[in-house]
């Protein structure tokens, strides 16, 4: 099974972005993982389009984009034209979620789906086999560096088997409280991608950190 570790530039260093993306460039970290956050549908305000596209000018790495928005219909191509291979949205936030992801694929580019903590993988069993990926978050969105929540394990073995009884390739990706330890549980239970932030941009040696997480 693909193990895929997409860094959060959410927790890097703002005053040297650049040396962030570089020192991930330089990494075995497949992916890097962009969160937008509108302070609306979660209680802070990160960055946008804008900020992608300065990214995307420096990494070879697929962008896998975060929108923790409401209304995310409005911005999908502002990401996708900014360099997102990934766009994901919330289920909580799409009134025609089929829609939404008709149109992120439109762009050409992986289009996924998140449920917060509290959203049953049940109620992704229609659209299931028309996303790239599902999204579950670990921890209430928002912030980085909470703590984990235990009954993601469960969550992720009961979508993978979702997804094994459908003979679909969907991947599995989990956002929040990732280190070794919770990470090896998530890739055992059938998770396929982890986002990483703090575990990964606090430590003083990021690419051995990242190594770790691949290696467990």
């Amino acid at each position: 099974m693909n193990r895929i570790i997409a860094p959060s530039i959410l927790a890097a260093n703002f005053l040297e972005l650049g040396k962030e993306i570089e020192c991930i460039n330089n990494s075995n970290a497949q992916w890097i993982h962009f969160d937008v956050m509108d302070g609306v549908f979660v209680p802070n305000i990160s960055f946008g389009a804008f900020i992608l596209e300065q990214v995307h000018s420096i990494t070879p790495k697929p962008l896998d984009v975060h929108l923790m928005i409401i209304k995310p219909d409005d911005y999908i191509d502002q990401f996708a034209n900014a360099g997102a291979s990934n766009i994901t949205v919330h289920y909580e936030t799409c009134q025609h979620l089929h829609r939404t992801i008709q149109s992120i694929k439109d762009k050409g580019i992986m289009a996924s789906v998140c449920l917060n903590p509290h959203t049953p993988v049940e109620l992704l069993s229609e659209i299931l086999p028309d996303v790239d990926m599902v999204l579950l978050m670990s921890v209430n969105p928002g912030f980085g560096g909470q703590q984990f929540i235990e009954s993601t394990y469960e969550k992720v073995r009961k979508l993978r088997r979702m997804i094994d009884d459908k003979g679909l390739k969907t991947l599995i990706e989990v956002d929040g409280g990732v280190n070794t330890e919770t990470g090896k549980k998530l890739f055992d239970a059938g998770a396929n991608v982890l986002v990483a932030g703090s575990f990964v941009f606090k430590a003083s040696n990021r690419q051995l950190q990242i190594d770790s997480l691949l290696q467990i």
